[in-house]
C-alpha cells in the first residue's frame, strides 16, 4: 500500500503548511475519549494528527487491516465550512485517501 502510506505523508504535510501542525501533543484524557473524531476532547485537525495518522501508520506497517471505508473528507469540509478555499489541498489529500481506502480491498 505505498499509495496509502504516501497519502498520509501528504495529509501531514498539508497539516504543517496550514500551520495546524502541533509540537505539544493532547492530554491523555483528550486521546482517550470515547466521541467518534474525539469531538469533545480535541480540534478536528489535532485528532489527525495524534490519533489517526499514527493509527493508520500503524496498521499500514504492521500490514493490519484497513478500514472497508474512510469519510475523512467529509468530516473535514463540516469543519472548514467557509474555509475550503483556505484548505483545498488538505481536502484533496483527505478525499484521495478515502478514495484510496475504498479502492483497497
Amino acid at each position: 500500500m505505498p499509495a496509502l502510506a504516501d497519502q498520509l505523508l501528504l495529509i501531514e504535510r498539508e497539516l504543517r503548511v496550514l500551520g495546524m501542525w502541533s509540537s505539544e501533543a493532547p492530554s491523555a484524557e483528550a486521546l482517550a475519549s470515547q466521541q467518534p473524531f474525539c469531538v469533545d476532547t480535541l480540534d478536528f485537525e489535532a485528532w489527525l494528527q495524534w490519533l489517526f495518522l499514527p493509527r493508520m501508520k500503524q496498521l499500514l506497517e504492521m500490514a493490519g487491516p484497513l478500514p472497508a471505508a474512510s469519510g475523512i473528507r467529509p468530516m473535514a469540509e463540516e469543519r472548514y465550512r467557509g474555509r475550503e478555499s483556505e484548505v483545498q489541498a488538505l481536502l484533496v489529500a483527505l478525499g484521495e485517501f478515502d478514495r484510496l481506502i475504498g479502492s483497497a480491498r
